[in-house]
């Protein structure tokens, strides 16, 4: 990969990337984040038991 490349170049290949993605509905995305904070949690969790 090129790391020389522009800010406007490296937005432009992100723009790409994200519309050939299928779109996420809000659900989908809130269920998602849920998942994150649940596993968040219990990584916490697990790091304060070996403490």
């Amino acid at each position: 990969m090129n790391c020389n490349i522009s800010f406007e170049e490296r937005a432009k290949l992100g723009m790409e990337i994200l519309s050939k993605q299928s779109p996420v509905t809000i659900e989908k995305a809130r269920l998602q984040a849920e998942r994150l904070s649940q596993a968040s949690k219990s990584k916490e969790k697990k790091q304060a038991d070996k403490e």
